[in-house]
């Protein structure tokens, strides 16, 4: 199948990308400079240098796909203009038949300690945006639609999970401040392990399907900040941040962050015959994946 991948050199899009090529599929990567277009030639793909908001240059690659897996994001205050005016311009330009994959987030629900693709959306207000924009890639006409929910996304000393190492040290003897309470729990996925799902998705989902995209593995991140601390020559020492006091610094991220979710994955191991493998969050840390550099 060909694909038009966006975000082919960020940290879920890099992962992707190989798999799919290993999987048997070509794939054009739509990326912002010639350097990017470097690295996603020399991972096997055709490259498109241009922009996520030119939105007739995403109808006309679209135009020539049998889908598009969209893992590219602002990641600011236009992600919901951008992701939007992308997913129409995609959704417009693919053939009948063809496949939209998005990403979505696992944020979407809220604090649960069960959470499974049913638990109601209760969004925080920094991603609350995305219900309206997923309503609308399921719902879209003669197109073959899939959401995939990643968890907190973890490997190669990348994503959210090493704000926990840069968390401050305080006190005497020092520890290190955890990112808010602690006593939430985060879902968690192996960024090769997500890549993976892709590829099953991309390959066996039925229209319309959503997935969680977690390992079943939720630490506390207590238990991630004492293993940091000990990375950090702490001795695992670590003290709580006042909840409000994470919202202040961080905002609605910080808000995001306090969530308290637990979910398994089982549906995409059941349907799609999905085995995550990789090694856990916590292992991570304490092979020293996430040491700072």
């Amino acid at each position: 199948m060909n694909i038009f991948l966006t975000g082919g050199t960020g940290h879920i899009g890099s992962a992707v990308l190989p798999a799919l090529i290993s999987a048997g599929h070509s794939v054009t990567a739509l990326v912002r400079t010639a350097e990017k277009a470097a690295t996603v030639r020399a991972a096997g793909a055709e490259a498109v240098v241009g922009d996520m908001q030119d939105l007739d240059l995403v109808r006309r690659v679209a135009a020539g796909a049998g889908a598009v897996v969209a893992t590219a994001s602002p990641g600011d205050a236009t992600s919901s203009s951008v992701e939007t005016a992308f997913t129409e311009a995609a959704l417009d330009g693919l053939p009948p038949g063809a496949t939209f994959l998005r990403t979505g987030g696992v944020w979407v629900h809220g604090s649960a300690p069960d959470l499974t693709e049913e638990t109601p959306r209760n969004a925080p207000a920094l991603v609350r945006w995305r219900d309206e924009l997923d309503s609308r890639v399921l719902t879209a006409a003669g197109i073959r639609s899939i959401i995939i929910e990643p968890g907190t996304v973890y490997g190669h000393g990348a994503g959210i999970p090493a704000l926990v190492f840069a968390g401050e040290r305080v006190g005497d003897p020092a520890a290190l401040r955890l990112v808010g309470p602690g006593t939430q729990h985060w879902t968690t996925v192996h960024v090769e392990d997500l890549a993976d799902l892709y590829v099953a998705a991309l390959e066996r989902a039925e229209s319309g399907s959503v997935y969680l995209g977690v390992s079943g593995d939720n630490p506390t991140v207590r238990e991630l900040g004492e293993a940091a601390s000990r990375r950090l020559g702490l001795g695992g020492r670590v003290v709580a941040e006042d909840a409000a006091a994470l919202v202040e610094r961080l905002g609605g991220f910080g808000e995001a962050l306090l969530l308290d979710q637990q979910a398994t994955g089982e549906k995409a191991r059941r349907e799609l015959s999905w085995k995550p493998t990789r090694r856990s969050l916590v292992e991570e840390f304490i092979a020293g994946a996430y040491d700072p550099s």
